[in-house]
């Protein structure tokens, strides 16, 4: 984000690679490894399966094939943390360069969405039999799924397969916007005049103290003069006229200018305890991680599931990396994303401010402010680990929101219809839909005000089309 009418960013392009999630157990199996299938999620016209592959032994498993049959009538779709190959109705599993090494007593995980009502039969590990049977009764609480797997043959049409809905309070697909606590050439705003199209308010920034990782948080003087007073209890009063209004209200920490560090185990700690005493104090339902200036994903990660722990699960966690952040899921913000994503929310990539860069495809680099680019490399994120709930698409709010990458709201409806349906997309294909993509975000709300309210007024309708 940022605070000026533009800015100017120099990246360097870092080429897309693929991240696993891994689980470590230490349950005493059989000799030798075993594999258990368990259907985690049912919603009638398909399922989400799981199987987790045990080692029992006391040698290292180096490399793993998984097979199965599945009857008539049932139809694999989206994969995750495992490479496919398929004859007919036998699908054979192998693991992905992250997950082929398993340690006596560990365990790893893959999934896949299937649709028709049959389930796995005939299972094969490293040619023997799977041995732990399977338990085919789904879990309803287990969230969608995380869909990693290679593209299929452009000649092929994308696959969809529509899984459950998020189970958090909020709608399946959202916008959202942030709100500027400080003066600049937008519309200035007291909060409870924010817009009612936007479902997550964004308050931005809460900023550092001296002590390395604490949060803190206050109107801005400036803005304060500039609305003829505005005082703090008068914003933590417009916090619940929003919230009465069925919306979110987030603190954002970081910025453009911000410098909140979160490096070591005692600023993770001051991390989540100031926070927490900033959602007791003003009534906010959540933070959202929008450190431009780099992260820690390993003390961070620790310090949001502190905060998570004082707050309890209707927390929202959001984060809005830069689009570089989204490059390498081994490094930086995707590492955090990953890391996280059983407690995380959205994350909002600002797709601006980039310059030229590669998407998921890797064949050419997509000029921002396009609907190749968006999509290209929203995709990244889709096919490497986060739940289509999981992804959206940040955009600026119009002139004076960014210095590049602004585009039309219908482009952003474009990118959305895209990769949920296949439909208007531009020279760039995904290789399947996520009819689940979470939706979109604005730099700002302030400026789409000031740009006469087009994107909320566009986008937001459009969201409640998707499917």
């Amino acid at each position: 984000m940022t605070r000026s009418r533009s800015l100017v960013i120099s990246l360097v392009t870092v080429l897309a690679a693929t991240v696993g999630a891994v689980w470590t157990a230490l349950p005493a199996y059989a000799a030798g490894p075993t594999a258990t299938f368990t259907r985690t999620s049912d919603w009638g016209s398909g399922w989400e399966g799981r199987y987790t592959i045990t080692n029992g032994g006391t040698s290292t498993v180096t490399g793993w094939t998984l097979s199965f049959e599945l009857p008539a009538g049932t139809t694999l779709g989206t994969y995750w943390d495992a490479l496919l190959t398929s004859n007919g109705q036998r699908h054979t599993f192998t693991n992905r360069s992250w997950n082929g090494t398993i340690a006596p007593g560990a365990q790893v995980s893959f999934g896949f969405l299937a649709s028709g009502s049959g389930v796995p039969a005939n299972c094969l590990l490293n040619g023997a039999p799977c041995g732990d049977g399977t338990d085919p009764s789904p879990t309803p609480t287990t969230p969608t799924p995380t869909p990693t797997g290679p593209s299929p043959s452009p000649t092929t049409p994308p696959p969809t397969t529509t899984p459950p809905p998020p189970t958090d309070d909020l709608p399946r697909h959202l916008l959202t916007g942030y709100w500027h606590n400080f003066d600049n050439p937008a519309v200035e705003l007291r909060l409870r005049d924010v817009p009612g199209e936007y479902d997550i308010v964004a308050v931005a920034f809460g900023e550092a103290t001296t002590t390395p990782g604490a949060v803190t948080f206050a109107v801005d003087p400036g803005l304060a003069a500039s609305l003829g007073g505005y005082t703090d209890a008068q914003f933590t009063a417009d916090v619940q006229t929003l919230r009465s209004r069925g919306k979110k209200v987030i603190l954002s920490v970081g910025g453009e200018a911000g410098r909140v560090a979160v490096n070591d185990a005692a600023s993770a700690t001051a991390f989540a305890d100031t926070v927490h005493a900033l959602i007791q104090r003003y009534g906010f339902d959540g933070v959202d991680i929008d450190l431009e200036n780099g992260l820690n994903p390993t003390y961070m990660a620790q310090a949001l599931r502190a905060l998570r722990a004082k707050v309890g699960p209707g927390l929202i966690i959001a984060m809005a990396p830069q689009t570089i952040d989204m490059q390498n899921p081994a490094a930086g913000y995707f590492k955090l994303a990953l890391d996280i994503r059983d407690i995380l929310t959205v994350v909002n990539t600002q797709f601006y401010n980039s310059g030229a860069m590669l998407g998921c495809d890797q064949n050419a680099a997509y000029p921002q402010g396009t609907v190749n680019f968006i999509v290209a490399l929203a995709c990244i994120q889709l096919e490497n680990g986060l739940r289509p709930d999981q992804v959206g698409l940040g955009l600026p709010a119009g002139p004076g929101a960014a210095g590049g990458g602004i585009v039309a709201p219908s482009v952003v409806n474009a990118a959305l219809d895209c990769l949920a349906r296949g439909t208007n997309c531009g020279s760039f294909r995904p290789p399947r839909t996520y009819p689940g993509i979470r939706g979109a975000m604005t730099w700002s709300v302030n400026w789409d005000v000031s740009n006469g309210n087009g994107f909320a007024r566009t986008v937001k309708p459009h969201l409640a089309t998707l499917p």
